[in-house]
């Protein structure tokens, strides 16, 4: 009990000693022992790595969900410790409406056809909206976060000690500078200089081993940028991934829909006398325009089917060289004949002809064979 007492009543001196030295700098009355230029600029270049970081993170979770609610949720559950619930994205939502819609005007109907198509293409481009938020999260939201919440709160906590031995050293100095005023006079002993030397040489041997600790971990800082850079990259390959994936997905429906357009048009004239009067072409053009395979000629040892642009698989031979093995990241489902359907992760061969499209490669399975999109596919050596 009674070292608890003296230590209470230490720690009090010791906290009033450096409040006063405080004070006194604050008002001009002490001098201050000054860090060196490169410690400062450690100090400002940490202090600006933090508040960047910051705010690059916030922004970033914001883009990533843009539901202030969701993000409240998210963090609570991660503070808690507890697994966050899988959410429905939007384009799922939307997918699951137009299925629902489609069932209901008739499956077998242009329309219904048309919502099916779309619907399916919404919970594709939803299924990489979430892939994206979770490989964005490990890759880049994760670091940055491990940064603020680990190694800046040790170097906050570094540079809290390092100003109190700071403080500390001042006081002895004053002290110090006191006791010599004093002896000058006569009114110490020579023993209360000596003591306040001896206190002054032990607080700045403190100050220097707390300011290398700092120091190394200031330097530190440059490290944390190397490592965010790898992240910023990781980061902005999974979006290039993304918005990829969302153009080849939208191509793809826009072709499907280029299809349609006849039966839509045709639909239109038979429901409606006066839209009779309208040429054809003017319904169709509210469609997106597709881009067109060009035209080639003819090229020795390949169908002209095939330079022209349309397949006709039973045509098609493998060259000698070239083919690769292909492993399926998505479900695909052929548009007509001459496309191969696909299964996720099942394996296939393919290759290329002179004049395809570059965004398309000839895929066989057995005695199957037909287009397929190149961005479903991995590539393998």
């Amino acid at each position: 009990m009674e070292f608890n007492v003296k230590k209470l009543a230490s720690d009090a001196g010791v906290f009033f000693s450096r409040a006063m030295q405080f004070t006194e700098e604050k008002l001009g009355q002490a001098e201050k022992t000054e860090l060196d230029a490169h410690f400062e600029n450690l100090l400002a270049r940490a202090d600006c790595t933090k508040n960047w970081t910051e705010k690059i993170l916030r922004q970033t979770e914001v883009l990533l969900q843009p539901n202030p609610s969701a993000r409240v949720e998210e963090f609570l559950y991660e503070k808690l410790d507890r697994k966050v619930p899988s959410r429905v994205t939007n384009g799922e939502l939307l997918a699951q409406y137009m299925t629902e819609a489609a069932n209901d005007f008739g499956p077998g109907t242009p329309y219904g056809k048309t919502l099916i198509k779309v619907g399916e293409t919404q919970r594709r481009l939803g299924a990489a909206e979430r892939e994206f938020i979770r490989s964005a999260s490990i890759n880049f939201l994760t670091p940055l976060r491990n940064f603020l919440e680990g190694d800046w709160r040790t170097i906050s906590k570094e540079r809290r000690i390092l100003q109190n031995r700071r403080l500390d050293l001042d006081a002895c100095k004053a002290r110090l500078k006191k006791a010599k005023a004093a002896e000058a006079k006569a009114a110490l002993w020579n023993d209360e200089v000596e003591k306040a030397e001896h206190e002054l040489r032990l607080t700045q041997t403190e100050f220097d081993r707390q300011a290398e600790v700092t120091r190394l971990l200031l330097e530190g800082i440059s490290s944390t940028h190397v490592n965010h850079l790898r992240c910023l990259h990781e980061f902005v390959e999974s979006q290039t991934n993304y918005y990829a994936q969302c153009y080849q997905f939208m191509l793809d429906l826009q072709k499907q829909l280029g299809r349609f357009s006849g039966t839509f048009v045709g639909n239109a004239e038979s429901a409606s006398p006066a839209a009779a009067t309208s040429p054809p072409a003017v319904a169709a053009a509210t469609l997106p325009a597709v881009p067109t395979i060009p035209v080639v000629p003819t090229i020795v040892g390949v169908p002209n089917t095939v330079a022209e642009g349309v397949l006709n698989p039973n045509e098609v031979k493998p060259p000698a060289s070239g083919t690769r093995r292909a492993r399926v990241l998505y479900d695909y489902e052929a548009a007509d004949s001459t496309e191969l359907a696909l299964l996720a992760d099942e394996m296939i061969t393919v290759y290329s002809l002179p004049g395809m499209d570059p965004d398309w490669l000839i895929g066989e399975r057995g005695n199957q064979k037909g287009k397929v999109p190149v961005t479903y596919l991995e590539l393998l050596s």
